[in-house]
């Protein structure tokens, strides 16, 4: 008979990783006591994830506030900044504003409306229409937000994000105006010297704002992209990604990781004999039906994986098949058809009709989303996942 069980995910728990640990080691060992606890086998084309936090954690990969200040004063020059499209987040972007502020004389605050580019909103859109704003043409000020909308509290944190950021940068010796656009080119009308701070659309925003004049143009992924006196550093991604750590620190996206998941595959495979798929994860994308949040405030969901896990699914459609091609069959019969059809199918099924409907993302997304919601964020403490199946289809055995 096939095996009735299809994917599994399970939380692994581990110690609490410091810097300087042996997460390969730390990793391995356990996953290998689960297994012994749990009682599953580790089968070939299993998966292992495991956060980037605890990478990060583990390289020491931290800065200080005034890490930030320092860098932000050089490359922008210490006066008036505009600081572009941030999101609304008082883990990911609060401290790091904090250090911004302190890096300047003033800071032009351009917030996106009606929501941040991970889907936390200022201002609910059906309002904006009944108000007659239009989200893409006009730009306001704080007076003409508050007396169109007044204060709005986030419905999950209970923070009204305009108060607290611009009290954040206050506090941090900075002044602060705070404008309401769309368009990354408003900022201009106030300042030249402008840090961009969206995160996936972050190279049309510099590409809009250099082509409209702009003097210098920064993203947060070029904030910590070197060291800076003995900080951590994130040579690829800067600030983005980026976690609270302390009052004064934040811990980076972790750095040059492809070793470490070459490594943990290999330490598998010395002892279990089995090859096994390893990666490091970030935030996945999901949305929050009533806060709206898509997730994704890192750079990329995975900045190291082993390489069985390139690409996107190719699968079937079993329903396309069982209401098509084989409408005529049932029971035993229908489930033989369809086991062939997935036994012959080709190595691309891009365009095919019975492939219509599966998830064409790549692989590192869609079990990154898995990963991220299977850990949590919170007092879990399983910040490795392990998977089995997921690379199973209905012929499995």
């Amino acid at each position: 008979m096939s095996r009735m069980v299809g994917t599994v995910s399970r939380g692994i728990r581990a110690p609490i990783i410091r810097s300087g640990d042996d997460l390969a080691e730390i990793v391995t060992q356990s996953v290998l006591e689960a297994a012994a606890d749990d009682g599953f086998s580790i089968r070939d084309r299993d998966v292992i994830a495991m956060t980037e936090a605890i990478v990060a954690r583990a390289q020491g990969n931290y800065a200080s506030v005034d890490d930030i200040a320092a860098d932000v004063r050089t490359k922008l020059g210490g006066g008036t900044i505009g600081v572009v499209f941030p999101i609304l987040s008082r883990n990911r972007f609060a401290i790091c504003l904090r250090g911004i502020a302190k890096g300047a004389k003033k800071v032009v605050l351009q917030l996106s409306y009606p929501a941040d580019e991970v889907g936390n909103h200022l201002v609910d859109l059906d309002l904006v229409d009944e108000k007659g704003i239009d989200p893409y043409r006009d730009v306001l000020d704080l007076d003409r937000f508050r007396a169109l909308f007044g204060k709005i509290l986030h419905p999950f944190t209970g923070v009204d994000y305009l108060d607290y950021y611009a009290q954040l940068i206050r506090e941090s010796g900075a002044e602060v105006e705070v404008i309401l656009a769309n368009d990354p080119r408003a900022v201009l009308n106030y300042t030249k010297d402008v840090l961009v701070c969206d995160i996936h659309t972050r190279a049309r925003s510099k590409r809009l704002l250099k082509a409209a004049g702009a003097s210098r143009v920064f993203g947060l992924d070029e904030i910590l992209n070197a060291p800076v006196n003995g900080s951590g550093c994130n040579e690829t991604y800067g600030l983005l990604g980026s976690n609270k750590s302390t009052e004064e620190k934040v811990k980076l996206f972790p750095r040059d990781c492809q070793g470490l998941v070459e490594e943990i595959q290999r330490c598998i495979l010395d002892k279990t004999g089995k090859h096994v798929e390893v990666m490091v994860y970030g935030d996945g994308a999901f949305k929050d039906p009533i806060g709206k949040i898509w997730e994704l405030a890192d750079p990329v969901v995975s900045p190291a994986y082993t390489a069985g896990l390139e690409g996107t699914p190719n699968e079937l459609k079993l329903k396309y098949l069982a209401d098509n091609d084989f409408s005529d069959l049932s029971g035993e019969a229908l489930r033989e058809a369809i086991k062939g059809e997935i036994q012959k199918k080709d190595g691309n099924l891009t365009g095919k009709m019975a492939a219509q409907g599966t998830t064409p993302r790549r692989l590192t997304d869609l079990i990154g989303s898995l990963c991220d919601l299977t850990s949590g964020s919170g007092d879990k403490g399983t910040p490795i996942v392990y998977i089995q199946g997921y690379f199973d289809n209905y012929t499995t055995e």
